[in-house]
């Protein structure tokens, strides 16, 4: 008999959250409303320390409106990795605004502190790196660095609900941190993002952009979207915020058997002042990536997913920015990463199943 396919992710959704949207149902109040107004503030409680926080309709629409409302626009460079989801730059891109993009550094495929420095220009508003895969960037070579050349910071924490860095969780660095509740992160509410906010402007702006630029109906202020969060989507979100941490646990032991276990491969290092949440258990495999990835699934029915295989720079969409651009590290890493399940659903036995997978793999030189 076969063995089941393990997947690369398991969205978890039971009948807590089925329950919570019959709920929201009942009410026939499924617009944005009290269920809304209740996950900011217990998102805010549970993964920012309190830190005010925006409900929208997706991360996207989060680093958009966050950028727009830190005064991001036409003339100004923002400095973004290239490694990374194409909605990072897009949403410079959309502002009128040009990202720039810098090299990341090999550990934990962050924006490299010494390439962002060397990106700064007399153009450049912002620095914008992304804690990608769960691991927290290099947040105090960062921060120093935007100090020092007075330009902002702002954060993509679309992969991190409750990293943390010398104790500081994610989200809480920036002017604006963006993270994404799409089905597959950490904890989803069906779709939608989260923008935690430093000051109260930038928190009433987001919140005017997000609802055709009116605090109150029909007094316009600014020109707006409509970028809402649903009582639906957010009556998701609250069921889930009270499993996250628990979820997150089984992430983190999941990954420390696949440390311990794996080998003949570069397991993810994890920098002793960090707290990683593992959205991605991101491996290396230096020869013949592809290969491993279509044997993995091909003769022991693991899956295993590659992000990102083009780099922003080089899509056709984004290239136009970066003409001529050489980012060494963030080819390599395109050319080598694999990420292996790690999600909270995976059995025992499926652990054992990936080890085993992984290692006659690496050992055969696939």
């Amino acid at each position: 008999m076969t063995d089941e396919f393990i997947p690369p992710a398991k969205p978890i959704i039971g009948d807590d959250e089925r329950a919570a949207v019959d709920r929201v149902l009942r009410s026939g109040m499924v617009a944005q409303g009290p269920e809304v107004a209740a996950f900011e503030r217990e998102f805010a409680d549970v993964m920012v320390g309190g830190r005010a926080s925006v409900a929208v309709n997706s991360g996207t629409s989060g680093l958009h409106l966050g950028l727009l409302a830190a005064g991001v626009g036409p003339g100004d460079e923002v400095i973004v990795p290239s490694f990374t989801f194409a909605a990072t730059a897009n949403s410079v891109a959309l502002t009128g605004a040009t990202p720039v993009f810098a090299d990341i550094e090999p550990d934990y495929f962050s924006l490299d502190p010494v390439a962002v420095e060397a990106a700064i220009t007399g153009k450049t508003k912002a620095i914008m790196p992304v804690h990608l895969y769960g691991h927290p960037a290099k947040m105090r070579e960062l921060t120093e660095i935007a100090a020092r050349r007075g330009v902002a910071l702002f954060e993509d924490a679309a992969q991190a609900h409750g990293a943390e860095l010398d104790g500081q969780r994610v989200g809480t660095f920036g002017q604006f941190a963006m993270f994404s509740l799409y089905p597959t992160k950490n904890m989803t509410s069906g779709e939608g993002g989260m923008v935690t906010c430093a000051t109260p402007e930038i928190e009433r702006t987001v919140k005017l952009l997000r609802n055709q630029g009116m605090e109150a109906q029909y007094k316009n202020e600014i020109v707006g979207f409509n970028a809402r969060m649903t009582d639906i989507h957010a009556a998701i979100g609250r069921v889930q915020l009270t499993k996250v941490e628990a979820w997150t646990a089984q992430r983190r032991k999941n990954a420390a058997f696949l440390n311990a276990n794996l080998s003949g491969v570069v397991i993810p290092p994890v920098d002793e002042r960090a707290v990683h949440v593992y959205h991605q258990y991101t491996i290396r495999v230096p020869q013949d990536r592809d290969g491993f990835v279509a044997a993995l699934k091909s003769e022991y029915n693991v899956g295993s997913g590659v992000y990102y295989p083009v780099p922003n720079h080089r899509l056709d969409s984004l290239k136009g920015f970066a003409p001529r651009l050489e980012l060494p590290e963030t080819e390599r890493a395109a050319s080598e990463v694999v990420s292996l399940p790690v999600h909270p659903s995976l059995s025992q036995r499926d652990l054992d199943r990936i080890v085993a997978a992984v290692n006659a793999l690496a050992g055969a030189g696939a």
